[in-house]
């Protein structure tokens, strides 16, 4: 217990430092990209999901629960982003068991078509074009430190690309998951995007540092049904704090029906989802989600996540 306590204590601090003054900076923090929700099951209970993080997508919520993977685990996750913009990911989630804990790679990809090059004397275009866009390889790993009490890290490189011009910088995310036994009660924090700036011509941009905490619970669970919630407060250095909860109902082990809703966001709002899981064995599986969002005059985001568990 008294390291657990030590490693809140750190994790406070940390996000303290890191958010500095208490109004919104938005818009002066780089990295943006970094904020968005990859997979169709956390977005779909409203991205509460720091408190649930069980699969190999964790490595983009909170690492501390990548440790669920006791297996072999390969997820993509692909988002339709206003104005053409597209998000592209993938996590590969393997339990070595000639080490303690689970180890993953990850990847992910912000993209978009190439764009004419329009100038003052020629704004319809002059024939050429250019490509911009940003991604991050990631390494992570979690274990068990006690049977209820895990941790873990991602370590990201962060490319982002503008026609001649990129940056690139390291960012570290830590997370913790805390296991309390009844009703499945779960706490879980992280800290996301510590790192280094990102300098586009001379002007520094901090990295986007968020620090989550949240919890879930399984007030039913048998043989044919499972109902979970969640709720989660965040802390970004970039903007006003705010809040997600949201809910999974499972039929059968095999259908997934989610929902949830953003407290306190510009542009965030219902988000909803459902999925199918068809098994082909004890531990292996094949599970489809989707997942949309409503961002008001956005309108909604679309997400699909596909993992493979063998």
């Amino acid at each position: 217990m008294k390291r657990i306590a030590l490693l809140l204590a750190a994790l406070l601090t940390l996000s303290g430092a890191a958010s500095g003054e208490q109004f919104a900076k938005v818009g002066t923090f780089g990295g943006q990209f970094l904020k968005l929700g990859t997979s169709a099951r956390g977005t779909g209970m409203g991205s509460a999901y720091t408190g649930v993080s069980d699969d190999a997508n964790s490595v983009f919520w909170n690492p501390g629960g990548l440790v669920n993977v006791v297996t072999n685990e390969v997820a993509i996750n692909h988002v339709e982003w206003p104005a053409d913009i597209n998000l592209t990911s993938i996590v590969v989630a393997t339990n070595p068991r000639s080490i303690p804990g689970t180890i993953a790679l990850s990847a992910r990809s912000l993209w978009l078509d190439p764009m004419l090059v329009r100038t003052g004397y020629e704004p319809d275009g002059n024939g050429q074009h250019f490509d911009a866009g940003a991604s991050t390889f990631g390494f992570s790993y979690s274990r068990f430190f006690t049977d209820k009490f895990s941790a873990g890290f991602t370590l990201n490189y962060v490319h982002e690309g503008l026609a001649e011009s990129s940056v690139n910088t390291m960012g570290f995310d830590f997370g913790i998951m805390y296991r309390i036994g009844v009703k499945d009660l779960k706490l879980g924090m992280v800290i996301q995007n510590l790192g280094g700036k990102m300098t586009y011509d001379v002007t520094e941009s901090k990295m986007p540092t968020t620090f989550k905490v949240g919890a879930s619970f399984v007030p039913i669970k048998n043989d044919n049904h499972n109902l979970l919630f969640s709720a989660e407060f965040a802390h970004p250095s970039d903007n006003q704090e705010h809040a997600n909860i949201g809910g999974e109902y499972t039929l059968n082990g095999m259908f997934h029906l989610r929902s949830g809703y953003h407290i306190n966001y510009d542009a965030h709002g219902l988000a909803f989802g459902f999925g199918t899981a068809l098994r082909s064995g004890k531990t292996s599986k094949l599970q489809l989600d989707y997942s949309a969002v409503d961002m008001g005059p956005l309108q909604y985001v679309h997400r699909l996540s596909l993992q493979v568990v063998y």
